[in-house]
């Protein structure tokens, strides 16, 4: 285990502000249950092929749909598992896969249970002369219980009746992915933009609350919740990925805990 971070409070409580090598199958069965307030899952999408850039690789191919989700049902429920009873969920996905995630995290949760489905519009890419460009990946909210956290995120109005000031978000999350001359680019498959990550976390997980995140990579999401004032897990079964993500929350250490008051709603 890789720790970062502050230690835990007591002896008795489970390793926070720490990063774990290792299937989160296994890891997490190692874990108490109901010790984190918010999951991010980023799992492998079945792209069909290996992820591969300069800093580092991973797998990312099943026989089929079938052979993908029976691996994956087993680490959601885990996961959930590890949620407290207020705690909630965010599985990040694309169109290969959500329909599949909507009707299982329907079955292990309850449709009643169901946030939002989000929408991460990013807008780079290439397009098609066959089909309308895919611009966008899906996050699937659900809660453990009806007495979940939310602060609804603010962002830049667009209307010119309210030009320069600030709305609550939408389900349509506006933000770009990473190009290849971003200053945060660290050269890991799929990084996601701290924005992104940020957003969420300030959203959906209490100040001084848990974020649990069992396939971390280059552990965009530990380096939100870290300065978010958050406090975080990370799994990941990468020795690069593992490493990365050390070395980016140890380099993120000096900068600011942001200050924001949350309400729950019911």
């Amino acid at each position: 285990m890789t720790r970062t971070g502050a230690s835990p409070i007591d002896a008795a409580a489970p390793a926070l502000d720490c990063i774990e090598r290792g299937d989160c199958l296994t890891v997490l069965a190692g874990r108490p249950a109901g010790f984190a307030d918010l999951a991010y899952l980023d799992p492998p999408f079945n792209t069909g092929r290996p992820r591969t850039a300069e800093a580092g690789t991973f797998d990312d191919q099943w026989t089929d749909a079938d052979a993908y989700l029976a691996h994956m049902r087993p680490r959601i429920e885990a996961v959930i598992r590890a949620l407290r009873p207020h705690g909630a969920i965010l599985l990040h996905c694309d169109w290969r896969t959500s329909h599949h995630f909507r009707l299982l995290l329907d079955d292990l949760l309850g449709p009643e249970l169901f946030i939002n489905h989000l929408i991460w519009s990013y807008g780079l890419g290439g397009s098609s002369p066959r089909r309308f460009a895919r611009k966008h990946d899906d996050i699937l909210y659900y809660a453990r219980g009806s007495d979940y956290y939310f602060d609804p995120p603010q962002v830049p109005a667009t209307s010119a009746r309210m030009r320069g000031r600030m709305k609550k978000s939408t389900d349509v999350i506006d933000i770009p992915s990473i190009n290849n001359m971003a200053a945060e680019r660290v050269g890991y498959p799929n990084q996601k933009p701290l924005a992104l990550l940020a957003l969420l976390v300030n959203a959906c997980c209490p100040p001084g609350g848990v974020v649990l995140d069992p396939c971390c990579g280059s552990g965009t999401t530990l380096v939100a919740a870290a300065q978010s004032g958050r406090r975080f897990v990370g799994i990941d079964s990468s020795e690069a990925a593992v490493t990365l993500a050390q070395r980016r929350l140890e380099e993120a250490a000096a900068c600011p805990v942001a200050e924001r008051s949350g309400r729950r709603r019911r």
